[in-house]
């Protein structure tokens, strides 16, 4: 039987954010909304963190925490430090500030790890195209990754019924494969436009890029925390908004 977790990696320091997984949306602080969503789902959640005071923020629920080094490079070092010794197959590494978490997307995501070794998702999305904050990607014809940039991709000569795609950064591994890539050096493409996820497609890994019309909205900024507190503060029912 295939063993499957998600990991959320939250690290207390962050440069537009300050103490960014303790901000407060709609009352809650934001990697509370992160861990109940994925534990939602109804798999194994393991948070990643360097810091009690994320951990007390969640400690009521039942969330496997893994303290990490505060030194450890990116999100993906983190999941994979809290993994190396875990009996698992399969592993989401599940930003820590994206609070929206869609049941059927993280299914589609373990499953799409029975072919690939890696998966991401991926939205159709013309607002974001030319903000070099939002990653674009690009797509070979059996829907794996062939660039990801924070350039506006591909070049829009014409109108296509697919692009431009917007990346969501939440990734499905092998295990194995994730243990592989913190294990490697940065690529030159990688450094160029800081984006990770280029040290696997310069190593000749494929990502697989799952299409998703749910709605993601990463936080970085005071104002994504507004926009995603909106539209959190919409989506709950009216009994919850009075509790």
């Amino acid at each position: 039987m295939v063993r499957k977790a998600i990991v959320i990696p939250a690290r207390l320091d962050s440069t537009r954010l300050k103490e960014k997984p303790l901000f407060l949306l709609a009352g809650k602080p934001l990697i509370r909304w992160v861990v109940e969503g994925c534990l939602k789902t109804g798999e194994e959640v393991f948070l990643a963190t360097d810091s009690e005071k994320i951990a007390n923020v969640v400690k009521d629920l039942p969330v496997k925490i893994v303290y990490t080094p505060s030194d450890l490079p990116s999100g993906s070092d983190r999941v994979a430090y809290a993994i190396r010794d875990l009996d698992v197959d399969y592993v989401i590494n599940y930003q820590g500030d994206e609070p929206f978490v869609y049941q059927e997307d993280i299914k589609r995501l373990f499953d799409a790890l029975k072919e690939f070794s890696v998966a991401t998702l991926a939205r159709k999305d013309q607002e974001f195209y030319k903000d070099p904050a939002s990653v674009k990607v690009v797509l070979a014809e059996d829907g794996t990754a062939l660039y990801f940039s924070r350039s506006p991709i591909p070049y829009m000569k014409q109108a296509s019924d697919l692009y431009p795609l917007k990346h969501v950064g939440i990734y499905a591994f092998r295990k194995e494969t994730l243990l592989e890539f913190t294990s490697l050096k940065q690529g030159k493409l990688e450094k160029l436009e800081s984006l990770e996820q280029l040290r696997l497609l310069e190593a000749g890994v494929k990502i697989k890029v799952l299409l998703t019309e749910n709605y993601y909205h990463g936080v970085d900024t005071e104002e994504d925390a507004k926009v995603v507190s909106d539209v959190l503060l919409k989506n709950l029912s009216s009994s919850e908004r009075n509790l």
